[in-house]
């Protein structure tokens, strides 16, 4: 996802609308979908269905003074995404050309799309917005309500969705759907798309081919993860990589990897698998690369001592620049509450991490590589000792 732009602006063309379902007739498919056994795939099944009780609705509404569906395909298509997909979100969540949608109210949906934000002619009820997230939430393992107000999770097409109920939110439910778009997964894409030079590109694959440690920064929705992937998807053949993550999000395609992510506590508060405890784990199965998906506290120790095992690493922080990441790296493993200090963790730092790659959103909302420092693995006047190797724009 390397085009945004941070304008708000009413869509002009008007997208798809739900299509009324009359009353009785979805509950009716889904009833039958549960209790009916069938050797028919689902959709097949579904659609079947969805048919039958179409036409039966039709067959008694004028008798008894009911609306008759007079787009009977539309109809079906509307009770399929319903049972089958994500109802009148799924055109949107389909098209390729959307790379995030969030729904701030029933009424109040939008999306991104071509790098403009538009609201969408689009109304909900409280009640459908409930029923999307519980359908999206099934197939994760997770869950939100009050004890736990605040949801990561995963949809089975790679993206990721993030929701935030009342009375955190202030009334209504708060989702966040951002796509995976393989369009931009490798090197050669974001180069095509603008985001780097093909020079640029070439030193970041043979730095990954080479077992470097790479540390990618920048600011919210700046294309980190993006660009993590991308160096992933730049990885030798046969390198074996480990992924570490609170929810998936990294999208990655080589042929040997183990992806990993958090797990929330249960109701009893037990269960919890933290950051830090992944990255453990992740260190006992033999990986050519350790991938941290982002750094953002206590397991900022973890993933320092790591990199000084010898074992190659890449992980996305939060920075406003390149030195800034370095700095907060060094600054972070503080918060594991341990005996350690500056002292020690700049030197291991400065040992273990290689290159910072630090992306930028600029006003028009154009992703791209602003810099790539190089650590030289010296400390000058108790800093991390870097070299700019490339800048956007320089000759």
């Amino acid at each position: 996802m390397f085009r945004a732009a941070p304008a708000t602006v009413v869509a002009a063309a008007p997208a798809p609308t739900a299509t009324i379902v009359p009353t009785g007739v979805l509950e009716r498919t889904q009833h039958r979908l549960r209790t009916e056994a069938s050797d028919r795939l689902p959709a097949e099944e579904a659609a079947r269905v969805a048919r039958e009780e179409i036409r039966r609705h039709n067959d008694i509404a004028a008798a008894r003074g009911l609306t008759v569906v007079e787009d009977e395909q539309g109809c079906e298509r509307e009770i399929l995404a319903r049972v089958l997909g994500y109802g009148p979100l799924q055109p949107y969540l389909d098209d390729p050309t959307v790379e995030e949608l969030w729904i701030n109210a029933p009424d109040r949906v939008f999306v991104a799309r071509n790098g403009t934000s538009e609201r969408l002619p689009l109304t909900l009820t409280d009640g459908m917005v409930r029923d999307l997230v519980e359908r999206m939430l099934h197939s994760s393992g997770r869950r939100v309500d009050l004890s736990q107000p605040f949801v990561d999770a995963s949809l089975p097409d790679g993206s990721r969705l993030h929701v935030v109920i009342p009375d955190i939110t202030r009334r209504h439910w708060s989702v966040n759907i951002r796509k995976f778009l393989p369009r931009y997964g490798s090197l050669a894409a974001l180069v095509e798309s603008g985001s780097l030079t093909r020079g640029a590109a070439r030193y970041l694959r043979d730095a990954v081919r080479a077992g470097r440690s790479i540390l990618v920064s920048g600011a919210t929705h700046a294309g980190k993860t993006t660009m993590l992937g991308a160096l992933i998807d730049a990885s030798a053949p046969g390198a074996r990589v480990v992924t570490v993550e609170e929810t998936f999000e990294l999208a990655v395609v080589v042929d040997d990897v183990v992806a990993l992510q958090g797990r929330q506590p249960s109701l009893e508060g037990t269960g919890e698998v933290t950051l830090r405890r992944l990255i453990k784990e992740a260190l006992r199965m033999r990986p050519d690369r350790l991938v941290v998906g982002e750094v953002r506290d206590a397991e900022a120790l973890d993933l320092v001592l790591a990199l000084n095992t010898g074992v190659p690493g890449a992980a996305t922080i939060h920075a406003n620049s390149a030195h800034e990441a370095l700095d907060k790296l060094c600054a972070l493993p503080l918060l594991a509450g341990r005996n350690i200090d500056a002292e020690f963790l700049v030197p291991a730092v400065a040992r273990g991490v290689h290159l910072v790659v630090h992306c930028r959103r600029d006003e028009s909302g154009h992703r791209f590589v602003q810099e790539i420092l190089e650590v030289t693995g010296a400390v000058v006047d108790g800093s991390v000792a870097a070299r700019s190797v490339y800048r956007a724009g320089a000759a």
